[in-house]
């Protein structure tokens, strides 16, 4: 009974689904890993994750791998059959692929001996960083005690199927910012009469770009949303709303950021006298890396060959895998997809079959 993973990765990449709505996704998988006769399935983990678990019943280490389930808000521009069917919505950072991997892994469990439990973790929500918190406050995973879990993410921009290794901090870590701002609508005939925020806005938007750059080198500042009172062209605004995700390569230089960029809004909004809040959203810390799951990774992919790559610096995107780690000794690491490939989030993203 040999999986057909190419199909596999095709099904699940024609019917993607959004972070914490991946139901579908789970029932489908959970079918296939049915057939490999786990000793456990748990499913509804942290919303509608599930693990299989492989239990030799002989002494020996739980070991946990994972997989991410959703899909992102982005239109799929790709023309091929297993184009997605849900309009706006693909899979542009390939956990189609991440899933199937794992998938494939499932059958080759049942064809080597092993001692311990191996538990195939399906993790939901990863692009909203809760999926990862959630399944690790769930008492059926908690029961489960891995003593070691691992991962990978596809990396465009590597050579085809090659393995990329950073010893320590793998990623960033990075906070969403939501800043509003709160001024006072006038006719759009007389906005003296009024307090329109669109200086203050503009000139945060600048400011924040310019932070990240008097900073360390690993400080990050992108603006990602913005927005100015509304669609009405009789009324000049009197609010507005800034959005920027944060990011640098570990907590002090994150902290440092997060405090000066408080202190530009307070300022900015005390100068143009509008009322201001911030709230922050979304947070990765960054993934660290254990060094004895790193070696174990690194022999296999000498074992099978594979072209290492070794990673001097972090990379600047972040992943929820790093909540594992704060708990469970690990290790994350890179597959090349090949270095022409579209980029992860780009609409004409799709996970290279190769790989």
């Amino acid at each position: 009974m040999s999986l057909d993973l190419i199909n596999i990765r095709k099904i699940i990449h024609k019917h993607p689904e959004l972070s914490g709505k991946e139901k579908k996704t789970a029932e489908y998988i959970i079918e296939i890993l049915k057939r490999f006769s786990p000793d456990k399935i748990i499913t509804n983990l942290g919303g509608y994750g599930l693990a299989a678990v492989f239990d030799s019943k002989l002494p020996g280490p739980a070991i946990a791998f994972r997989a991410e389930l959703d899909a992102l808000p982005i239109n799929e521009l790709n023309e091929f059959s297993y184009k997605s069917k849900n309009a706006g919505v693909s899979h542009k950072c390939g956990h189609d692929g991440h899933a199937t991997i794992l998938i494939g892994l499932a059958e080759k469990i049942t064809q080597l001996g092993f001692k311990g439990k191996i538990i195939l973790l399906f993790q939901p929500a990863e692009e909203i960083a809760e999926g990862a918190k959630l399944i690790l406050e769930d008492d059926e995973f908690k029961l489960l005690t891995p003593d070691y879990i691992f991962a990978l993410h596809n990396l465009p921009g590597y050579t085809e199927g090659s393995i990329i290794l950073k010893k320590g901090v793998f990623s960033s870590t990075s906070i969403g910012m939501i800043i509003n701002l709160q001024g006072e609508t006038s006719h759009a005939g007389h906005p003296e009469n009024g307090n329109n925020p669109v200086q203050a806005m503009t000139n945060i938007i600048d400011e924040l770009i310019l932070l990240s750059k008097k900073l360390i080198d690993s400080a990050m500042i992108t603006i990602i949303y913005a927005k100015l009172g509304e669609i009405a062209f009789g009324t000049a605004p009197g609010k507005a709303e800034i959005m920027a995700t944060l990011r640098s390569h570990g907590k002090d230089s994150m902290n440092i950021m997060q405090e000066k960029a408080i202190v530009l809004v307070q300022e900015i909004a005390h100068k143009y006298k509008l009322e201001h809040s911030i709230k922050w959203t979304e947070y990765f810390p960054e993934i660290i890396n254990d060094d004895k799951c790193l070696a174990v990774i690194e022999k296999a992919a000498q074992r099978m060959n594979k072209k290492i790559i070794i990673r001097e610096h972090p990379f600047s995107w972040t992943e929820d895998f790093s909540y594992f780690t704060q708990k469970i000794k690990g290790a994350y690491f890179g597959l090349g997809a090949g270095k022409d490939h579209p980029q992860l989030h780009n609409s004409n993203y799709d996970f290279p079959d190769e790989i």
